[in-house]
């Protein structure tokens, strides 16, 4: 058996159940990996991903080692993993994982290290810990990495940093910039699963609630979009002053986090930035307000300043739930530990959507095995993009019109006018 760290191979039958729910809802990955089967793209090649690993996540790994790819998969967030199909993977697939849900820092930083130690010329991340962990602690591994895929906007992010820094010392494709990636994965699978993953853990009535949203990106509007869909009186916060804009004309309230934090009834936090709510937005929300993060790290919310602020807490008064209880007698709730809610509480984004991310995924690790990219933070490739968007309308039964020959002459000229 493959080399791993899991919870309990006896979860293994279950996993396995999972994976194949989600794998009969990934038709566009599922054609990628019967091609993959024949032509082995990735044959001899080993590869280490920091990814959340979960039944969609499977599927990907599934559809990597059928292109003939040794892999490696450790988890991207301690909350996320899914113990049944991390035993599954090892058990029925062959897949070497290293992830436990609750795992420790240590444990952690620990599966970070068995990922690197593979010496993985090709790595995949969501938060660039892979990455720069490489670049930190492994540097006489660096030349040997081909390239990397980044798939979350925080970890692009860091990557841009580094490059900016000249830190970076290997490509990057930009897998979340992808538009088969952030117009759907992140606006309407980060929208769904936050609401699950709220709802499961607090059992919250939306209408009627005044719900903020700290961040106006694409996975903010997607929240944004359901909670005002669900009947919730939606409240955007932001320091972009064009996506303010398009948040007030898109019909949300929009104000400072310090008047936000006076009315609100329920925070989420969706930014990629550090302590977006802090001790000065803790001491002005009312008694039992809600805090929970959907975005990638739990940094967006000071939780060591709530620690500090609070007289008492009570954890676990409901599965994913801590009370802290503030000087004043104020209840506050934060979910999943600040971690994100929508993977630690429900499932992640459905399947569905996930195929087009993870089509994308394993289509740009093809590319970058089959090209030497210089260092730097790269797009998708356009033909990447339109071949998965074609694929997926053709698995949704959904057809469209192709431009006429006089059509693409006069779109490709300007000598012809009005």
């Amino acid at each position: 058996m493959v080399e791993h760290d899991v919870k309990d191979l006896n979860l293994a039958a279950q996993g396995k159940k999972r994976i194949e729910w989600a794998d009969a809802d990934m038709p566009v990955l599922r054609a990628i990996r019967e091609r993959f089967e024949k032509e082995k793209p990735l044959a001899g090649k080993k590869m280490s991903a920091c990814l959340h690993v979960t039944a969609e996540t499977a599927n990907l790994a599934r559809t990597l080692k059928a292109g003939g790819a040794d892999l490696v998969l450790v988890a991207s967030n301690p909350l996320s993993t899914q113990d049944d199909v991390a035993a599954s993977l090892v058990k029925d697939y062959g897949v070497s994982v290293h992830a436990i849900n609750g795992e420790d820092t240590e444990t952690y930083y620990k599966h970070i290290k068995a990922a690197l130690e593979h010496d993985p010329v090709v790595t995949m991340d969501d938060g660039a810990d892979l990455v720069s962990t490489l670049h930190a602690d492994y540097p006489e591994k660096v030349g040997n990495v081909l390239g990397s895929m980044e798939e979350t906007t925080t970890g692009i992010i860091r990557l841009r940093a580094m490059h900016k820094d000249g830190a970076l010392k290997i490509p990057v494709f930009a897998v979340n910039d992808a538009q088969t990636k952030y117009l759907f994965d992140n606006r309407y699978g980060t929208g769904q699963s936050t609401v699950d993953g709220i709802i499961r853990a607090t059992d919250f009535l939306v209408a009627g609630k005044k719900v903020v949203v700290a961040g106006y990106g694409w996975c903010g509007k997607g929240f944004a979009m359901r909670m005002k869909g669900m009947g919730a009186n939606v409240i955007v916060t932001e320091v972009d002053p064009i996506k303010a804009l398009e948040a007030a004309m898109d019909g949300y309230w929009v104000m400072p986090m310090a008047e936000a934090a006076k009315i609100g009834d329920l925070f989420v936090t969706i930014t990629g930035d550090i302590h977006v709510l802090r001790g000065e937005h803790f001491a002005l929300m009312k008694d039992g307000a809600i805090i929970a993060n959907s975005g990638h790290f739990n940094v967006e919310i000071n939780i060591n300043e709530l620690e500090k602020m609070a007289k008492g807490k009570n954890e676990n008064v409901r599965n994913y739930v801590d009370e802290y209880v503030m000087e004043d007698g104020r209840r506050l709730y934060l979910l999943a530990q600040g971690r994100l809610i929508n993977l630690a509480a429900a499932e992640g984004h459905p399947a569905s959507v996930m195929d087009m991310s993870f089509a994308t995924q394993a289509l740009t690790t093809e590319y970058m095995v089959q090209h030497k990219m210089p260092v730097a933070v790269h797009e998708v490739p356009e033909e990447i993009e339109n071949w998965i968007a074609t694929a997926k309308l053709k698995s949704m039964g959904v057809e469209i019109d192709e431009l006429t020959e006089e059509q693409k002459e006069y779109l490709a000229s300007w000598q012809l006018g009005t």
